[in-house]
């Protein structure tokens, strides 16, 4: 007899639907899987015969056949324990083969018989929702299916309750919507970093433009509070936003009480942490840091410390806002929108043009620690600034500065006047116009392009480092409501482009 029910494949965040297929034919008994499934699907066998045997049944002594079509795409994970048991009971004759036919199926199964968790749900549930089928999950990630507006959801807690549901025996309770989370107090606050008066207006550009951004300066400067301060000043998640990065951290394994991901990411990853961390892949191509960051913040503190091959890999990704990873047999892409915020000293020894302080190999071992960073890399960073030590003296002299709050208020503000610019185009922020639309949004003054040019002839200045000094004149004219890009705007940008080489 022919059995057959459906789940899922991942391709990063996209979703490949799978057809479960099971024949249980005469012959020696035997239970094989089939359709490029890796380690954890051939375990699935062990699995399923417990669960089954959990519940008081066996499974016949004949020849069992599982097949996961398209047998051309690779298939990871132990979600597919429940569609295959599903689809057994269909061909044992459990259960009416037609009363399950139109779902999606995910689950674990233990050996009690029990559904639990697995990765992935939220996506998985949204395409349910545009194939117009219904979706079976873990009770525990009931609420986490919800968000996709299915509303033909059943999340058993065993297997048990999920035969009896489709025998009549029972019906399952529909699982419970939670209530999205309010907004915590808990970003810090930019109040609480005296001085850096020039930092944070960095920062406040970057914010309002979507810049990449580093900053160079000797331990202590404050280098890593202002990173950590910029989500508070950064808009906040439109809707289409939320649901794709809560799309990623599902397919992570991320997301904890059905909630969805609210607050712009912040990751500060290690300077340990291997390419395949940062970018994604790996053996189970989970997505990476980059990816964890998507429209948000990848706070990289000790930028030379990371391995060159690490480094370089963010090359691409900084470009095209994705990041593709390469298999034996497939290619895997995960959206990486992220803005890069770097932080560094400018030698080995941190105190570079700090008197008294500074090591008795300057400049040299600033030479040799900046030449870490390739200059491809440090062309892609828009805004470039020196965080200077303040003096205990001065800084006991400092009063409290502005707050996150109203700092947010001018971005808000410019984000407003940048909305209708963007109405027609398939961009949100600055950092992310290129090519045509560039010159669309960015009207130059002649006064301004005169300078813009001068200053690149004499910065030497790549076609890629000249278009960037546009893109943050621009959003420096935003934040002034003005429609023109002037020289003053220009001035400031190119402030912000110091290449770091050579102990300069």
């Amino acid at each position: 007899m022919l059995s057959a029910t459906h789940s899922v494949a991942f391709s990063g965040i996209d979703v490949i639907k799978v057809r479960i297929e099971i024949q249980i034919t005469k012959g020696l008994p035997s239970f094989s899987i089939v359709g490029l499934g890796d380690k954890a699907i051939a375990e699935s066998r062990e699995r399923v015969r417990s669960a089954l045997h959990a519940i008081g049944l066996s499974l016949p002594a004949n020849h069992i056949t599982v097949n996961l079509a398209p047998a051309d795409v690779v298939k990871e994970g132990t979600h597919y324990d429940l569609p295959i048991a599903l689809a057994l009971l269909g061909a044992m004759g459990v259960l009416e083969p037609e009363s399950f036919q139109n779902y999606i199926v995910m689950g674990e199964l233990g050996l009690d018989g029990s559904i639990r968790p697995v990765s992935g749900i939220l996506p998985a549930s949204v395409a349910a929702n545009q194939y117009e089928m219904g979706f079976i999950c873990p009770s525990i990630q009931g609420s986490e299916a919800l968000w996709s507006g299915n509303d033909t959801i059943l999340a058993p807690e065993n297997l048990l309750a999920l035969i009896n549901h489709f025998k009549g025996n029972q019906i399952l309770p529909a699982p419970e919507p939670v209530k999205p989370e309010s907004v915590q107090q808990t970003l810090l606050n930019m109040c609480d970093i005296k001085g850096q008066e020039s930092a944070k207006r960095a920062l406040e550009i970057a914010a309002v433009g979507g810049h990449n951004m580093l900053m160079v300066g000797p331990p202590g400067s404050g280098k890593s509070m202002l990173a950590a301060r910029l989500p508070s000043i950064m808009p906040p998640l439109r809707a289409e936003e939320i649901l794709e990065i809560s799309k990623i951290h599902s397919v992570a394994g991320m997301l904890k009480d059905g909630q969805l991901v609210t607050q712009r990411p912040f990751r500060a990853p290690h300077y340990n942490a291997s390419t395949p961390a940062m970018v994604g892949g790996g053996l189970k191509a989970k997505p990476g840091e980059i990816s964890l960051a998507h429209r948000g913040v990848l706070f990289l503190d000790e930028l030379p410390e990371f391995s060159r091959q690490t480094l370089e890999a963010l090359r691409q990704p900084l470009e095209t806002g994705e990041v593709s990873v390469a298999r034996a047999n497939s290619h895997i892409t995960y959206p990486a929108r992220f803005q890069l915020i770097a932080a560094m000293n400018p030698c080995r020894c941190g105190y570079l043009g700090v008197a008294g302080q500074e090591c008795s190999r300057a400049p040299k071992c600033a030479e040799e620690y900046q030449s870490r960073i390739s200059g491809p890399l440090l062309d892609r960073i828009d805004i470039q600034i020196e965080v200077p030590l303040i003096s205990p003296w001065k800084l006991g002299q400092i009063e409290a500065s502005e707050n996150s709050e109203t700092i947010l208020k001018r971005v808000l503000r410019a984000r407003s006047f940048q909305k209708d610019r963007f109405s027609n185009i398939p961009i949100h922020t600055n950092a992310e116009a290129d090519g045509v639309i560039l010159e669309q949004i960015a009207q130059l003054s002649q006064e301004a392009r005169d300078v813009l040019i001068h200053a690149a002839d004499l910065l030497h200045l790549s076609g890629r480092g000249f278009h960037r000094m546009i893109r943050v004149a621009r959003t420096i004219a935003d934040m002034e409501c003005s429609e023109q890009i002037l020289p003053h705007h220009m001035d400031e940008a190119l402030s912000y482009r110091k290449t770091y080489r050579k102990g300069e």
